[in-house]
């Protein structure tokens, strides 16, 4: 499970002078995601999506709030919430001189998995992310609906009970995401807690059991999507998600 309670973050623009504010990227962000369940991050580019996850993935220090994976903080018990933890960031880059195989047995070990283990676990996700036909392969040339396979592996390769899939979807074709919703879905199935952020309404509404909402930093609705539009009292996700940032639809003149 994954809980995170009033989230924020501030940067400093580069090279801004000392008495510059920073600019808040995420100001209040709280959500849970349960296992056994596809929670959506919905929000537009920018909105803060991409910094709540780091903030929870441990990479960045929350200025304020709290959170946790599987009751292990993210601040004050770094180890133990990455060991918990798949993490696949936006456009995660992976090593274009080492193959499919040799990018997952190479995360493996980093987690501190046995040459053994890595070597077995990476062989099972292989098969399981159907990338047999390819994972002897370098990585130099792979299309990105290859390339989005093998991070979702090293995301995976440690057997994590909760995974973080930050835009996986961006640049992949209409099969290739239809593959890759089928593997979040199986995963859910199978007890995985999935937080999945996405700018795709159509995308959130179909995959996820619960959606959380984000705009300019916030949390601005949290709850499932039959619940997010009665309480909205919409009917479709788009005019639910305009609904609950308050904004109204301009008017024809």
């Amino acid at each position: 499970m994954i809980q995170c309670e009033g989230l924020a973050k501030a940067f400093s623009r580069p090279g801004a002078r000392r008495t510059e504010t920073p600019v808040a990227a995420v100001q209040d962000v709280s959500f849970s995601a349960a296992d056994g369940q596809i929670t959506g991050l919905l929000g537009p580019n920018g909105a803060g999506k991409s910094t709540s996850l780091r903030m929870l993935a441990t990479l960045v220090v929350p200025d304020a709030g709290n959170a946790s994976i599987d009751g292990h903080n993210v601040v004050t018990q770094v180890e133990a919430a990455r060991r918990n933890l798949g993490y696949m960031p936006h456009d995660a880059g992976i090593y274009p001189r080492l193959t499919a195989r040799e990018n997952i047995h190479y995360y493996a070990r980093l987690c501190g998995l046995s040459a053994s283990v890595a070597q077995q676990r990476t062989g099972e996700l292989i098969e399981q992310l159907a990338m047999t036909s390819f994972a002897d392969r370098r990585a130099a040339g792979f299309s990105q609906g290859q390339k989005t396979k093998v991070a979702l592996g090293r995301a995976l390769v440690h057997s994590p009970r909760n995974l973080m899939l930050d835009e996986p979807t961006n640049g992949l074709d209409v099969m290739a995401t239809r593959g890759l919703r089928e593997i979040v879905r199986n995963l859910a199935d199978r007890g995985h807690c999935i937080v999945f952020s996405s700018h795709v309404m159509q995308e959130v509404s179909a995959l996820c059991d619960r959606i959380a909402i984000i705009a300019e930093g916030r949390i601005a609705l949290a709850d499932s999507l039959p619940a997010i539009l009665s309480r909205t009292g919409q009917t479709d996700l788009e005019d639910a998600f305009v609904s609950a940032l308050g904004l109204q639809p301009e008017q024809d003149t």
